[in-house]
């Protein structure tokens, strides 16, 4: 049967009995991981596990005192307990050696970046939440919020280790995209992000050189972007939230908040909030990411051999004579999503995007265990004091300067761990889009419809490149020396259209992608 209505849209898949149920975390009206529509509902801190007494320490710091005498205790207190914790870390070295994962402390590279970005997605996020929804309007697309954080906190924000400021840019337009495109329980969304933090940082596909940090249950991805990224993003905003809303399976990637940390002194990092392609329950034993450009599109093979971690390209692809194996229902579905998504990328001027496909084997399944092999566990806490009253507010307070300087003496080992728990099965959040519905993802089938070895995980990523005066320029040099029509970096509507006409010719009984390859 098939699942274009007669107006044109996709329709969704009948969703199965077996299908598990998401848990109501929020108190709404929801049934398995859908929102009812028109209900407003409120979001409270405590949903996420913000403590109580946050707005009771603040009042507490504000208090009269002695500078000198409270100082003093703070330090003293801070020094019996770095003692402690000592002496306790020390013990529990074995323990440590045994968990699945690597213990990542303060003397990581990016560890203070990445406390900030969650403790500000923390905060941002659940005070959109806890307002009630409402229609969107044009300033909504151009809003920002601004939050700022210190060691000690204040009457808006809770206290945090490290002093920075946080950017939240069109709140309630990713809210809806969220909940009401993306059918995400708004809950899960912040624990699974902020409960603990998984950091596994891997190279873009592409040249970016962007971060990637994986959520805790490996559903969310947070990846650093240029400031040119971030401004195009909110330029197509408005384009993309009404191409999602009317493309629900749409292949694009999925964007769930957009933000930026400034640290005291430091650059300005903003960062996006992305859907996971790749399942936290299968392991992942092929990737290409294809552009339908072949010069220079290939991974070395000798490479290729020794790391199943590659990202493979265009022309090992075509060399390997792969094919999409998809039966005649699942390959018209594909093409048509594939051929709506290219079309929104030509209208907001965009090239240099790819199809990513993650390929895994239903026969070898998990036996490699690849999964564990490149995600790192991260927990961060804050060193626990009894607050005394002071005359000195804000973070110049003594037990703000006790506090940092008690951290930069510490271990950093003893900052905590987790273990890493992978799933084996699929937890059945996405089953309601169409090219997420088996396992995750989309299952080869046969000319018959049947169902085959091979499961696919797809989508459209970096899709926030526009055709700009440098793309013009590598075009213009690159085409000395090639053939002007395969290089990358061509004008948007030649480049949608050979992206499509390629990942048409890699489905089966396209013909193969070998004539797209350079003479």
């Amino acid at each position: 049967m098939s699942h274009l209505s007669a107006d044109g849209y996709l329709q969704p898949p009948p969703v199965s009995s077996h299908r598990p149920t998401r848990r109501n975390t929020t108190g709404s009206n929801v049934h398995a991981g859908r929102s009812m529509p028109n209900q407003g509902y409120a979001f409270s801190y405590e949903d996420v596990d913000i403590e109580d007494d946050i707005q009771m320490q603040a009042d507490q710091i504000r208090r009269e005192r002695k500078r000198a005498k409270a100082q003093q205790e703070a330090e003293a207190a801070l020094t019996r307990t770095v003692s402690m914790q000592n002496r306790q870390s020390s013990s529990k070295d074995d323990d440590n050696r045994v968990l699945i994962g690597n213990l990542i402390g303060e003397d990581h590279v990016n560890y203070v970046l990445m406390y900030n970005m969650l403790t500000g997605i923390r905060i941002a996020v659940s005070r959109c939440q806890a307002k009630i929804k409402r229609p969107l309007t044009d300033d909504d697309f151009s809003a920002r919020h601004k939050y700022s954080f210190d060691i000690v906190g204040n009457e808006l924000t809770p206290s945090a280790k490290y002093d920075f400021k946080f950017k939240d840019y069109a709140p309630n337009v990713f809210r809806e995209l969220r909940e009401d495109c993306f059918q995400l329980d708004p809950a899960d969304y912040l624990l699974s992000l902020t409960a603990k933090y998984i950091l596994s940082e891997l190279g873009s596909p592409g040249k970016s050189g962007s971060f990637f940090y994986f959520s805790r249950d490996y559903r969310f991805i947070i990846k650093t972007i240029r400031h040119s990224e971030h401004k195009f993003l909110l330029s197509i905003l408005k384009d993309y939230h009404a191409h999602v809303k009317s493309n629900p399976h749409t292949l694009l990637s999925r964007f769930y908040g957009l933000h930026r940390v400034k640290l005291p002194r430091g650059r300005k990092i903003h960062f996006v909030i992305m859907n996971n392609l790749f399942p936290s329950h299968k392991d992942i034993h092929e990737t290409f990411d294809l552009k339908g450009s072949t010069v220079g599109r290939e991974y070395p093979e000798e490479k290729a051999a020794n790391n199943p971690r590659a990202v493979l390209k265009d022309l090992n692809w075509i060399n390997r004579e792969k094919m999409l194996e998809l039966g005649p229902e699942k390959r018209a579905l594909l093409t048509e999503q594939l051929r709506r998504d290219s079309e929104l990328l030509k209208t907001v001027r965009v090239m240099d995007y790819s199809l990513l496909v993650g390929i895994h084997n239903v026969r070898r399944g998990n036996r490699d265990n690849l999964r564990s092999n490149t995600l790192k566990v991260f927990s961060p806490s804050v060193p626990a004091i009894r607050r005394k009253n002071t005359q000195i507010k804000g973070g110049r307070s003594p037990e703000a300067i006790a506090m940092r300087r008690a951290m930069r003496e510490s271990d950093p080992k003893r900052l905590g761990a987790g273990t890493l728990d992978l799933p084996e099965e699929d937890t059945g959040d996405r089953q309601q889009f169409i090219f997420y519905q088996d396992e995750g993802g989309l299952q080869a089938t046969d000319e018959s419809n049947r169902p085959a070895d091979t499961i696919y995980y797809l989508g459209v990523i970096d899709i926030l490149t526009p055709y700009s005066g440098v793309k013009k320029i590598e075009h213009f040099w690159k085409g000395l020396s090639a053939d002007r029509h395969k290089i990358s970096p061509v004008a948007p509507a030649e480049y949608g259209d050979r992206f499509f006409s390629f990942m048409k010719a890699i489905m089966r009984g396209g013909g193969g992608g070998a004539r797209f390859k350079s003479e």
